[in-house]
């Protein structure tokens, strides 16, 4: 393979690589190390042993976002304040690296007030933007702690992060839930639960033990109570956005399940929505990066 770089999204949980040739991509790769298996160990190690079969003969560059960029991760790459453009500066070099691999971080964005900060997602909008431009709205970027960010003249002028995806994994995983809920899904019960927190959001609490007491005392299907625990959160979240979404030009960049049920949220309240697959934005916004790190070598 002619590769001429490698792109990484590494996230807390996973480490995801692509062997480059311009922005087409010629091989990938994953693995389980991600930041919170790594944090403390040899983030170098974890890397080559993902990459090494695709380095040539000279130096390649590699270039990262996400939580590697992180005080615990392999380099803390210093964060840009907004209002700014999603990567407003060059990538952070990694120093003392494998004479083979030139490696560099994306820095992530930081806003003062109120307190907020967000790892990767810049990058996934530093590549919707470069296939949408002077595109002026809010992105919804749904995930672990999925991002509301207000995009105006190619910049991230504001954003705000709600953890609702970790909300779900512990309440699914670690709470009374955990015994009435299994991996199906109905989507009826999800948008009619979307409705109901989107209304009555102060309910929310009541709502969720709810879900618990129907299986006990109705056997209600464990699918519905999925989809109903997926549906309160989202619509909690919609209803503390709501000053973010409404009346906007709206983009949804996620996994296609995350995507499709945010999208489906949102349009149910009337919003157009736009969606963007996280992995073709995450590479494009690398690329753009990638230039960055050329145009001062």
């Amino acid at each position: 393979m002619n590769i001429e770089w490698i792109a990484v999204d590494w996230g807390t949980s996973h480490l995801r690589a692509w062997a480059m040739q311009g922005e087409r991509v010629l091989d990938q790769a994953a693995s389980q190390d991600g930041m919170s298996r790594t944090a403390g160990g040899d983030f170098q190690v974890a890397l080559m042993a993902l990459i090494e079969g695709w380095l040539p003969a000279n130096p390649v560059d590699v270039i990262a976002c996400g939580m590697v960029g992180a005080r615990q991760g392999w380099v803390e790459a210093p964060y840009s304040a907004v209002p700014s453009e999603p990567i407003p500066v060059v990538p952070f070099r990694v120093p003392n690296t494998d004479p083979r691999i030139r490696a560099f971080v994306v820095p992530g964005l930081k806003q003062d007030s109120p307190p907020d900060v967000m790892r990767g997602e810049e990058t996934q909008i530093a590549g919707f933007l470069s296939t949408h431009q002077n595109w002026d709205g809010v992105i919804c970027l749904p995930g672990t702690h999925t991002k509301w960010a207000q995009i105006s003249a190619g910049e991230a002028v504001s954003f705000r992060t709600f953890m609702t995806g970790e909300l779900f994994d512990l309440l699914r995983g670690q709470s009374v839930l955990r015994h009435s809920i299994d991996d199906g899904w109905d989507e009826a019960s999800f948008t009619d639960a979307v409705a109901d927190t989107l209304s009555k959001p102060e309910q929310l609490a009541a709502r969720l033990f709810a879900l618990r007491a129907a299986d006990l005392l109705h056997g209600q299907n464990k699918s519905v109570a999925r989809a109903r625990l997926s549906g309160f959160l989202i619509g909690a979240e919609l209803a503390a956005a709501r000053p973010y979404w409404l009346g906007q030009q709206l983009a949804v960049i996620g996994s296609e399940g995350l995507t499709k049920a945010y999208a489906a949220a949102l349009q149910q309240q009337g919003a157009f929505v736009e969606t963007a697959d996280a992995t073709t934005t995450t590479l494009a916004g690398l690329a753009q990066a990638r230039t960055l790190t050329r145009q001062t070598a």
